[in-house]
């Protein structure tokens, strides 16, 4: 996936995405990468992990609907420095979601 995978980036988290066209039913996975060298507290990345995972939960349902692929796997990458608050990440999803959605309906759409 990371070598293969598309890559999106607003700050302060990247996305990189693997999109794979199937017979079978649809099928999206998602992890969210927070790295151990930057945020030397357990507390400090799980938190930055928990605001990744409710911005992307809000964000799912409108993204599955216009998303045209039937395998998707998607690694959301924290790359901040610091710990920012949760509006900026929200829109830092929304943003990356948007792209990705575009993207994929102008290049997977005949």
């Amino acid at each position: 996936m990371f070598e293969k995978g598309q890559t999106h980036s607003a700050y302060p988290i990247k996305l990189i995405s693997l999109a794979q066209k199937t017979e079978s039913k649809p099928d999206i996975k998602t992890m969210f990468v927070v790295p151990k060298k930057k945020f030397k507290h357990a507390n400090d990345r799980n938190t930055l992990k928990r605001r990744m995972r409710e911005a992307y939960r809000l964000q799912k349902s409108g993204f599955y609907t216009e998303i045209g692929v039937t395998k998707l796997n998607l690694a959301f990458l924290y790359y901040g420095s610091k710990t920012e608050e949760y509006h900026t990440i929200f829109k830092a999803v929304v943003k990356l979601l948007n792209n990705l959605t575009k993207e994929n309906s102008t290049n997977g759409k005949p």
